[in-house]
Formats: C-alpha cells, structure tokens, sequence
C-alpha cells in the first residue's frame, strides 16, 4: 500500500522576512513546555527543523544524546547544519523528511517535536501517526502551533484585520490549516493517543524593538515572500492591496501604544506501551 505524502503547499517559503523570524526561534522561546521533559541521553528527532536553531538547542540540552532535524526543503539544511557547526554540536545531525511518511523504524526516538509544522501539512493527523510511530513506548511527541484566529493586537487596525482574513485564506487554499494551535489535542486523539497534556503559551510583541521587528519582518513578507506570490498567483489579493496591507503592519509598529500576541496550542503526548 503506498504510504501518504504531504499534498500541501508551504505558504510561507524561506525568503529572508521568513528567515528573520525562524532563526530568532530558540528552545526556551518556542518550546519551554516541552524542555522539564528532557534527559540527557535521549534520542530526539526535530521535525521541520527549518534553519535549525531550535535544534541545536535541543542538542545542547541532551548532550550524552543524539539529535535529528528534518525538513521537507533540502535548501534550508544547509543553514541548519552551519547553525549546529557553528555551536560546536557533534550530536546532531540533518536530512530531508515527509511528516507524513517518516523513513525511520518504529519506536527509533524517545522525544519527537514538532514545532509550527502541523499548521502547514496536508494531513495533521497522518502527520502525528508517522510521529506517535517512530516514538518509543513511553516516549514523548511534543507539538507547537500557532492559532491565527486567536492572534490580537492594538489599537485596532482595518488594516491588519485584512491581512489575518487573507493570511487564513491562502494558508487554507495552500491545503493547511492556520488555526492549527486549538486542533493540536483533538488531532492527537484522533492519532490515537491517550495521555494527552494540551497546554498554550504566547509570544508578545509590545516594546519599540519588538514592534518594529514583527512589523517589518510581516510588511517585507506580504509584499516580497512566497506567500505573497502565492496571495497574487491564486487570485486572493492584488499587488496593490497586498502594500495596503504592508503599510498598515509599518504603522502599527510605529505606534508607541502598539501590542501583539500570538498564542499557541502545544500538546505532550506520551506514546503507550502499545
């Protein structure tokens, strides 16, 4: 029978804007719910590692270890390798994956994590099936996501309101699912776990650096990255819209009163001895 495969498209792509963001991603910041799970000598897998900076985190943190990052684009491994080498790690190491078809034997890990990966793929419940797979008995799957719809900033903005409707809807048309954070326990339920810890945590964007950070990086994404071809090429905005919408993230970020947070759903999920 032949096994599934990822159907979707990544919205995002790896333009630089993308880049700014994925690469100020760390263990503490972006996986603090999973890290009191960590021992020193387990065998982790990172799936859709990207640049890899969660992942050379992950390392350092299981030292007598060994750590496993893939990702379905071959290109950004090269980054992740020069993050890890650069660190100093000899404990990790990088190939390309499809979550959905995992080319490891069953029960190879102690830990797999996911983060801002679910959100992204054809089938998340196929996804976390090839996880829960490749995880020992008694081993952990640990999943981040965020949750477009729960998002909210001030002052309001017409502006940014039509960038979360479009955001959402070229997300959808590319076969994911933006608001993947509130569906991470449900999915693993139905993946066919049983102790299932669901959580959710935040990340805020309030001072002058922050805002003029996660302003800019999404103003340069809608009007230069992969989701801005694909917001023009599938007919959900135009050119000329999509620096609308641009504009309107810069003056958020230069109001002094600005505000943002992103919430995210994370779920542990203990494989049974099954």
């Amino acid at each position: 029978m032949a096994r599934a495969q990822e159907t979707a498209v990544y919205t995002h792509g790896h333009h630089e804007s993308v880049l700014r963001s994925h690469t100020w991603r760390t263990a503490a910041n972006s996986a603090a719910y999973l890290l009191g799970s960590l021992t020193p000598a387990q065998r982790v897998l990172d799936v859709g590692c990207g640049p890899g900076t969660i992942t050379a985190d992950l390392a350092a943190l299981v030292p007598e270890g060994r750590v496993t990052g893939v990702d379905h684009a071959p290109d950004i491994l090269d980054q992740a390798r020069a993050t890890a080498a650069g660190r100093g790690l000899d404990n990790v190491d990088f190939g390309v994956a499809d979550v959905h078809a995992l080319d490891f034997p069953d029960g190879t890990f102690d830990v797999v994590h996911a983060h801002q990966v679910l959100q992204h793929v054809g089938d998340p419940v196929q996804a976390l099936r090839e996880m829960r797979r490749v995880t020992r008995p008694g081993g952990i799957v640990a999943v981040r996501d965020s949750d477009y719809a729960a998002m909210t900033w001030f002052p309001a903005s017409a502006g940014l309101d039509g960038w979360l409707e479009l955001y959402r809807r070229v997300a959808r048309a590319n076969g994911g699912e933006p608001d993947a954070g509130r569906r991470l326990k449900s999915w693993a339920l139905e993946a066919g776990f049983t102790d299932v810890r669901a959580t959710s945590s935040t990340w805020t964007f309030s001072t002058a650096e922050e805002r003029a950070w996660w302003s800019g990086l999404w103003a340069d994404r809608t009007v230069a990255s992969a989701y801005a071809a694909r917001a023009t090429e599938g007919g959900h905005a135009t050119e000329a819209q999509l620096r609308v919408v641009s504009e309107a993230w810069r003056e958020w970020g230069r109001r002094e009163d600005g505000w943002f947070a992103v919430l995210h759903g994370e779920v542990l999920c203990v494989k049974d001895g099954a």
